[in-house]
């Protein structure tokens, strides 16, 4: 049957439903548990296939109307036809199965889910952009479900107003300048009180096209700046000094940050994450913290005012030498910072060998498998692990279970990315 009816029966971690034709899986975009549904195939697979919604015959309570009008285009969300609460039940339920299926544990108890404002939430993101002569005009947006191509954006509510209000006259001045062709991407990062642009150009750019993209931060309060060639080229156009840094409210510390440089994307979600991350490790006055993957020192310097000592460690050279010029911007002397790939061994390391009380993990997709070889040791009798993939905490979480002697106390989602499939998700283990 080309086109046939199907009845969908439950979500995929990506926001597709799932239906099945003689016990063979469909993921089906846009389509919800409780819904019957006409679909298109689009791809085949030996074990599964992917479809599209044709027509819906019958529609799932839960179904609201997507705010964009490029949901469904655009890769960038994957759930605006749900309310945010159903979302992160939905997301509760993706961490729920990564545990019993790849790690083997479950959590002695959930902890309720955490989230903060729905839209215009995304303060770091990195839109595409490509000149379409057939369009004759720039094509500014994130990728479609297929990476090859630019969805088509005039707006974007899930990134910061400043930018996601102004994607068509982006559009425009990209248009307007004689390097549209050699513009490849536009990075958004966004401190407290500046909201900088990078462009990302391919050819070195005339001096009428310097003026246009000086103009439009002017005109729109944006801050300009410029990527000829690496990140280590990104320079300011206006003003010609740029400060971003944001502050955390409740352990009075400002984290200054480049534009390229990794901050969690939503400012209101990090606040709240990082206080339920210290409350979860019960920091104390007496306690010595490791902090493993620290970045800039997001939860490093928070730590650091509550306890003896704290050790950060971090892949990027960059980030380890702004986290210690962190601790100085805010006084902070018992925060030490050291540069080391943790996706290999160093057991024999100096912080590695010495003692900690509390471990504090915060991997990148790929997780702490490299970690768990030699750390925690055996003093240390309390971990709180920040995730933003179900997957590899799920596998982690079996590690410190089976082989280290921990419990999984409580786990938890945090919606860090609303709208999007994106599962961020905090679990405690104690020894």
């Amino acid at each position: 049957m080309h086109n046939p009816v199907v009845e969908i029966d439950s979500l995929t971690h990506d926001g597709r439903g799932v239906a099945r034709i003689d016990g063979k899986a469909i993921f089906i975009a846009g389509a919800l548990p409780g819904e019957r549904a006409q679909i298109r195939y689009s791809k085949r697979h030996r074990n599964y296939d992917e479809a599209k919604v044709e027509e819906l015959l019958t529609r799932s309570v839960d179904r609201i109307e997507p705010r964009c009008p490029h949901f469904g285009a655009c890769g960038g969300c994957a759930f605006q036809h749900l309310p945010a609460e159903r979302q992160i039940e939905v997301k509760q339920n993706v961490l729920a199965e990564n545990f019993e299926r790849i790690g083997k544990v479950r959590p002695d108890r959930w902890l309720a889910p955490i989230s903060d404002k729905p839209w215009g939430y995304r303060r770091k993101g990195r839109l595409s952009v490509k000149w379409v002569e057939q369009k004759g005009k720039a094509v500014v947006g994130f990728r479609e479900d297929n990476p090859r191509f630019i969805a088509d954006l005039t707006v974007c509510h899930t990134l910061l107003p400043e930018v996601g209000h102004r994607i068509d006259a982006l559009s425009e001045l990209i248009g307007s300048l004689e390097a549209r062709r050699e513009i490849a991407q536009i990075e958004i990062a966004a401190g407290d009180d500046t909201v900088a642009l990078v462009f990302r150009h391919l050819l070195p750019l005339v001096d009428g096209d310097r003026e246009k993209l000086r103009n439009f931060g002017v005109k729109n309060d944006l801050a300009i700046l410029l990527q000829p060639s690496g990140p280590e080229s990104v320079h300011p156009l206006w003003p010609e000094t740029i400060d971003l840094h944001f502050r955390i409210a409740d352990a009075d510390v400002d984290l200054a940050f480049k534009p390229l440089d990794f901050i969690q994307v939503n400012a209101g979600m990090n606040q709240r994450m990082i206080q339920h991350t210290l409350d979860l490790l019960d920091v104390q006055p007496d306690d010595v913290v490791l902090d493993l993957f620290c970045g800039l020192g997001n939860f490093t310097l928070p730590i650091a005012k509550r306890v003896a000592s704290v050790v950060g460690v971090e892949g990027d050279e960059g980030l380890i030498v702004r986290a210690g010029a962190n601790a100085e911007r805010n006084g902070i002397e018992n925060a030490h910072f050291h540069a080391a790939d943790l996706l290999l061994n160093h057991a024999t390391a100096a912080w590695a060998r010495s003692g900690y009380s509390k471990l504090l993990l915060d991997p990148p997709r790929s997780g702490a498998a490299a970690v768990l070889d030699y750390l925690p040791r055996k003093g240390t009798d309390r971990i709180v692990y920040v995730s933003c993939h179900p997957g590899s905490l799920a596998r982690d979480a079996g590690v410190l279970v089976n082989r280290h002697g921990f419990r999984m106390v409580e786990a938890g989602v945090m919606d860090m990315f609303p709208q999007t499939a994106h599962v961020e998700s905090i679990a405690l283990f104690i020894r």
